[in-house]
């Protein structure tokens, strides 16, 4: 069994027995990211569950959509990070439950982690934690702030990858609670069938790309472990091979990281990519942008935990080509675990201009034929492993297991 068909736990149905149950989440914001989303997807399935979907959270774009889903907000300060706040946060955090009468408390972020487990221990509540990142720091004081994400009752982890870590880094405090649950993608939005043309051409006249140019999409925040410099280094090598019909297209947010902008918009001049690479900020509607794009890159030159946007494009039936690094390459199938003509994407050594350079040519170079045939596989890949339902079902299933069992 290859690395992209690594199978994950799958639990009994928890339909029927989470009605009335009410279970909070704890996340510092609900911004834009996997662990937001995931946040939201969840508390969604606990509303349609009939239990109450709680979210303790300082605020953020996504508590709209939170709301609209049968989620309930309870503002709370879990951003802070200062030993003294976190302490004043766990008695806060425990006259909340007995307030709104949790029952359960899923962690989902370290800091905010301490606090919840403080309060579940005192209110005698199963503990559920899920470790979203690769965290930095391996000795010390680092690892053990990072250990509360192991110390659930239960810990998800969202790739074999991270279970991996979470079992050599913490294996003392996790035991054997560690379950893999892989992100789940929303297929009925990110569906080739649900994004009509218009969608796709309003991105691609906001991105100011010509009718006759190809999109080579990076969606990720600029940050430089993302890799856009090792991609901007490859449209470079292509550039100079006579490939000129090309948009690189940076997807993301820059959160206030103004040096690495100028570092990036500095590489571009130097390479006189001017006419090539769009830096286009945040997207609302990455459906019809991984639609509108003939390949996604995900050049990552340091590990990551899942790889949400690998995903995400082949639901929409669109090559991908990642890093040979952390977890994404779980999610991508590809030689040498399969034959060629059973690949959905392509894995580059992390860092390898002229590797990620090379894939591109491939992946841009298939025929109508090959490119439907990859697109069916690329589907039918995240349909069997990644689907929402699969995530949400198995989480929901874990919390009913935990409130059925004596504590």
């Amino acid at each position: 069994m290859g690395e992209g068909t690594r199978a994950v736990t799958r639990f009994p149905s928890a339909e029927g027995r989470l009605s009335g149950a009410r279970i909070l989440q704890i996340i510092p914001e609900l911004e834009a990211g996997g662990a937001e989303r995931t946040t939201v997807d969840v508390a969604a399935g606990l509303a349609g569950a009939g239990a109450r979907a709680l979210v303790a959270t300082e605020g953020g774009r996504l508590v709209g959509e939170l709301q609209a889903k049968g989620g309930h907000w309870l503002r709370f300060p879990a951003a802070a990070k200062n030993p003294l706040r976190m302490a004043i946060n766990t008695a806060k955090l425990v006259a909340l439950c007995r307030r709104e009468g949790v029952q359960l408390i899923h962690a989902r972020s370290r800091a905010p982690a301490w606090v919840a487990l403080g309060a579940a221990r005192r209110l005698g509540l199963p503990f559920v934690t899920t470790y979203h990142g690769s965290y930095s720091g391996r000795a010390g004081v680092k690892v053990l702030y990072n250990s509360v994400m192991a110390r659930g009752d239960v810990v998800i982890a969202n790739s074999h990858y991270t279970a991996d870590l979470i079992r050599r880094l913490h294996a003392e405090q996790a035991g054997d609670r560690v379950r893999v649950i892989y992100r789940g993608t929303d297929l009925s939005a990110f569906n080739p069938h649900a994004v009509g043309t218009g969608r796709v051409e309003s991105i691609r006249r906001a991105w100011g790309v010509a009718p006759h140019e190809r999109i080579v999409l990076l969606a990720a925040r600029l940050t430089a472990w993302k890799g856009h410099r090792v991609l901007i280094e490859a449209a470079a090598l292509l550039r100079d091979q006579g490939v000129r019909d090309l948009a690189i297209v940076l997807a993301g947010d820059p959160q206030g990281r103004a040096a690495y902008e100028r570092e990036i918009d500095a590489l571009v001049a130097a390479r006189g990519l001017g006419d090539m690479v769009r830096r286009v900020g945040h997207c609302t509607d990455m459906p019809a942008a991984f639609r509108a794009a003939s390949v996604v890159a995900v050049p990552s030159v340091e590990p990551e935990a899942f790889g949400r946007s690998a995903v995400e494009a082949q639901a929409l039936g669109t090559p991908v080509i990642v890093s040979d690094l952390g977890a994404v390459p779980e999610t991508v199938l590809a030689p040498p675990e399969v034959p060629a003509g059973q690949r959905t994407g392509w894995r580059v050594p992390p860092g390898d201009a002229a590797a990620l350079a090379t894939a591109l040519t491939e992946a841009l170079s298939l025929g109508a034929s090959a490119r439907d045939a990859l697109a069916r596989r690329c589907r039918a890949h995240v349909e069997a492993h990644f689907s929402l339902d699969g995530m949400v079902g198995d989480t929901l299933a874990i919390y009913a297991d935990l409130l059925a069992a004596p504590r």
